[in-house]
């Protein structure tokens, strides 16, 4: 079993940064992809960014690009989200998951762990 536990949401001003990171632990050995997830109120949950954890190859969502960045530190077993230029828009619960299989996916289904989640809040 792996557990992942998300931190470093809050309330930001339009404009500002955050940084998420997502702890994980347990039987981590198997991990081969981590993502990042976001669920507004009312709203299904979407596909941030992944990244590999074999190879760091990343892959972002267009509506992220160019402003969120995701990096890994395997010696801490944990990724990272720095969000920058943020929206309004970015409001929303963002979840931390993990998937034992190389291949990407970017419907929330296909992940094997998840965390409890961090609201982040864009005010505008």
């Amino acid at each position: 079993q792996v557990q992942l536990v998300e931190s470093g949401g809050g309330l930001v001003q339009a404009g500002g940064s955050l940084r998420l990171s997502c702890a994980a632990s347990g039987r981590t050995a198997s991990t081969r992809l981590m993502a990042w997830f976001r669920q507004a109120p009312g709203k299904e949950r979407e596909f941030v960014v992944a990244i590999s954890w074999t190879t760091s190859r990343t892959y972002y969502a267009d509506s992220v690009k160019g402003r969120f960045t995701i990096s890994r530190d395997n010696a801490k077993n944990t990724m990272y989200l720095q969000m920058n230029s943020l929206k309004p828009e970015d409001t929303a619960v963002y979840y931390c998951a993990s998937r034992n299989d190389a291949t990407v996916y970017r419907l929330p289904s296909m992940f094997d762990y998840w965390g409890q989640g961090t609201q982040v809040t864009v005010s505008s």
